[in-house]
């Protein structure tokens, strides 16, 4: 029985307020307007970011259904929709692609204006949601709202992939992997023969590594707190893995004692200002890189010595690896399947959906790499 055109009622994990569990409640999926898509998610994984919201850092607007890094299948469309059909598969996009604004037309940009990152309204762009609970409008999460069995994109925040792509892999492509992976070789274009160093070995921070060492870096040293990532780490590619805890001096000191100048690339995959300013000092004065790939604390300024910059440094912000979104999935798809990288290497645990609390745990207390949840 086609349930084009109508209301479907579904499980979704609502967060109705900031620093509560996930309540895994009925809801009401509204049918795609004109240019928007009803997407059947068969998977989907746990970032930080999303915790980000339930913890409080990243503002967002309640109730409301999070994830936003996911795959799965278009039920049906609204009108005038002709980039995907019922039956793709399909990766919704927390950045567009409209392929309209200044950003999208210009070849060095991906942050498209229609993204709701940034002052974010939690609306599809008529200002309404496609979701409903107990008679409440809940807010959407970055454009895709993932953690529900049913959600609503634009069309220009979805991209068709391989028909034959695994979902509880490729969803990775969403965020994490594609992030991680694009900061080191899209935003940095990092050089064989290179340095490196990566703050953060979280699902996003191994990423960039695995990025690092596909772009050819001679070295890449790996920088937790948790010295349980670094096995890891090294299976992905680090030569080195360095605990601050280690050592008395700053961390940058350590890195420059390491390389002799410094490392030529640096990323932040954390989003601590304390780390950001130690990943800038850590790379080398003249033509060092440094990359803020950690999405940075609301309301947070940073304090740094500008002569860290005037000596010629190269300070840079990367979201969603500076890949465009609707061009760069579908390919990035297509190189997993032709094994050009191992996303099942991040993947330390899969759940139902309904144990998705359970999930964000494993993530708070390190356990877990990348959680994938499975609808």
């Amino acid at each position: 029985m086609s349930t084009a055109g109508k209301v479907i009622k579904c499980k979704a994990a609502v967060l109705w307020e900031a620093n509560k569990p996930f309540s895994v409640e009925e809801v009401e999926v509204a049918p795609p307007k004109a240019h928007e898509v009803r997407i059947k998610i068969v998977a989907t994984g746990i970032c930080r970011s999303d915790d980000h919201v339930v913890s409080g850092v990243l503002p967002a607007h309640f109730p409301v259904i999070l994830g936003h890094e996911a795959a799965g299948i278009v039920e049906s469309v609204g009108q005038g929709v002709t980039s995907v059909k019922p039956g793709d598969k399909v990766i919704p996009l927390f950045i567009p692609q409209c392929g309209e604004c200044s950003v999208c037309l210009n070849a060095k940009g991906n942050v498209c204006c229609k993204t709701d990152l940034g002052s974010p309204t939690g609306l599809m762009p008529d200002g309404t949601s496609r979701f409903t609970c107990k008679g409440k409008a809940i807010h959407h999460f970055l454009g895709t709202s993932t953690f529900t069995e049913y959600t609503v994109v634009q069309e220009s925040a979805v991209a068709k992939i391989d028909s034959s792509a695994p979902l509880e892999k490729v969803c990775l492509i969403g965020c994490g992997f594609s992030t991680g992976y694009g900061a080191a070789v899209q935003t940095a274009k990092v050089e064989p023969g290179s340095t490196c160093a990566v703050f953060g070995l979280g699902g996003v921070g191994l990423s960039v590594v695995m990025g690092c060492k596909a772009a050819g870096a001679s070295r890449i040293i790996a920088v937790d707190i948790n010295s349980d990532k670094f096995a890891k780490a090294k299976e992905l590619g680090a030569t080195d893995c360095v605990n601050p805890k280690d050592f008395k001096k700053p961390i940058h000191e350590v890195l420059i004692e390491m390389t002799g100048q410094g490392v030529d690339y640096s990323f932040e995959v954390i989003g601590r200002i304390e780390t950001m300013t130690a990943a800038l000092a850590s790379c080398q004065y003249n033509y060092g890189v440094s990359v803020i790939v950690g999405v940075p604390p609301a309301a947070q300024n940073i304090t740094f010595d500008p002569m860290l910059l005037f000596t010629g440094r190269n300070w840079k912000g990367s979201v969603f690896g500076g890949w465009k979104s609707k061009d760069s999935v579908p390919q990035l798809v297509a190189d997993y399947m032709k094994k050009k990288f191992d996303l099942g290497l991040l993947i330390t645990h899969t759940l139902p959906f309904t144990k998705i609390n359970e999930g964000f745990d494993l993530l708070r207390t390190g356990k877990s790499i990348r959680t994938v949840l499975m609808l």
